[in-house]
């Protein structure tokens, strides 16, 4: 399904080369007078650098065709479209199967109905409306002090070890390829620079670290802070992993290593580490929540591949034509930062804060 939420329910809509993308927001509240400037800053930082990124340009023109009246929201049904301006549907063969798209598993699902061009609605075109519910969220949630930050941590194998801290956000917020060490980001510009010259892709991981959460935030199990943060994260076209606080690291330490130690200092509860990332037992504890996202390399790549014809049931070699880019790592980041602002707000929400 594309309908997601518990308190503010979206309702995802439209096709990568159909006539427009959109979203509809449910119980949204009434009388925000939404930052349309700030929600058209967060598409352009969507686009990427226009030297690593694909040479499709849509311009991000939105429309707000319900729910908002004399510049306010109105509480009914808050509806944004996109129109697609920019296709090329001539790049795309029906029936032949592009490897690790959604082509193949859409083809079965949906009867042979699906619109395979540019991905149809598995396309990461449809997270341009995302980014503009994480911006209309992150209007709300900048009232109660809380900062979303997400930086580039790796491309392939070139890592930036320098940790996030709250002096180098404000930097991150408003950077098209944020990356703190600036000798790691011209190395990782230079990598994915060099892979989209061979024709190839590339890789990386975004982390991610949310300021000034209350604790007490979630619930255990099944609507823990983690599972429903991961559970939008992963609705992001080519996520394939997350982790919070040290994740996987975290089972190579022993306990004593692992534990957050507390104290009481300044007559204030304080944590001596942050390993658990800001969540305990599925409910913040007062600590930044961080987390990290693993994305995969472009699946669109301009080499030979094997693959197959699914009308003809035959093997073929397939060279992906169109326009794509090499490394979709820094355009997911708005993204990433966009479904945890809605993740947030659904559970300030969910317990009334």
């Amino acid at each position: 399904m594309s309908t997601f939420g518990k308190n503010i329910i979206i309702s995802l809509f439209g096709e990568s080369h159909q006539e427009a993308i959109g979203i509809t927001i449910h119980n949204f509240p009434p009388n925000i007078a939404l930052d349309l400037e700030a929600i058209e800053n967060k598409l352009l930082l969507r686009k990427g650098l226009a030297e690593i990124s694909t040479t499709r340009r849509e311009k991000d023109h939105f429309k707000i065709i319900s729910g908002f009246y004399q510049g306010k929201t109105t509480g009914a049904p808050l509806t944004f479209i996109i129109p697609n301006c920019d296709i090329n549907s001539g790049d795309y063969t029906k029936g032949t199967i592009r490897p690790s798209h959604s082509d193949l598993p859409y083809h079965i699902k949906y009867q042979k109905a699906n619109d395979y061009r540019g991905g149809g609605h598995s396309s990461g075109r449809l997270t341009a409306p995302l980014v503009i519910l994480g911006a209309i969220s992150e209007q709300l949630l900048k009232e109660k002090g809380i900062v979303i930050a997400s930086r580039i941590k790796s491309i392939g194998e070139i890592v930036d070890t320098i940790p996030i801290n709250q002096n180098c956000v404000k930097s991150l917020l408003n950077d098209s390829f944020p990356v703190i060490d600036s000798k790691i980001k011209d190395e990782m510009l230079k990598q994915i620079k060099e892979v989209k010259n061979n024709g190839d892709s590339i890789g990386g991981m975004v982390e991610t670290v949310i300021y000034n959460l209350p604790a007490g935030l979630g619930d255990p199990f099944f609507d823990s802070v983690e599972s429903i943060i991961a559970h939008l994260i992963f609705s992001i076209p080519g996520v394939k992993g997350i982790e919070f606080g040290d994740g996987f690291d975290i089972t190579k330490k022993r306990g004593s290593e692992a534990n957050d130690q507390i104290q009481i200092i300044n007559d204030k509860i304080t944590f001596l580490s942050n390993h658990s990332g800001g969540i305990n037992g599925g409910v913040t504890n007062g600590e930044p929540v961080r987390f990290t996202t693993a994305i995969k390399p472009t699946s669109s790549i301009k080499l030979p591949q094997k693959s197959i014809n699914i009308e003809t049931y035959e093997n073929t070699t397939l060279i992906i034509e169109g326009r794509h880019d090499p490394c979709i790592v820094p355009r997911a980041l708005p993204v990433i930062n966009a479904l945890t602002s809605y993740a947030i707000l659904d559970l300030l929400l969910e317990r009334k804060f």
